[in-house]
């Protein structure tokens, strides 16, 4: 599973990662930093707007691992 950073505001640490890979797009794990605690959500995003967001530098790509939240 690859893992990428989000372009955000601030001194915020959040960060998604595919969780599958679909025909059309792909299932995604998104973790952001509130104010210490991170709000973990799975959602779905389109191939043309993940490569847009690539391409832009709005997503770029982490080299290390990162922790995956998971849903108790």
């Amino acid at each position: 599973m690859k893992s990428y950073t989000l372009k955000s505001i601030g001194n915020s640490s959040d960060y998604m990662t595919i969780v599958r890979e679909m025909e059309d797009g792909y299932v995604v794990r998104i973790v952001r930093d509130k104010d210490g605690y991170d709000e973990v959500k799975t959602d779905y995003i389109g191939k043309e707007l993940f490569e847009t967001c690539i391409r832009t530098g709005y997503l770029v790509e982490i080299a290390e691992p990162v922790k995956i939240a998971v849903n108790a």
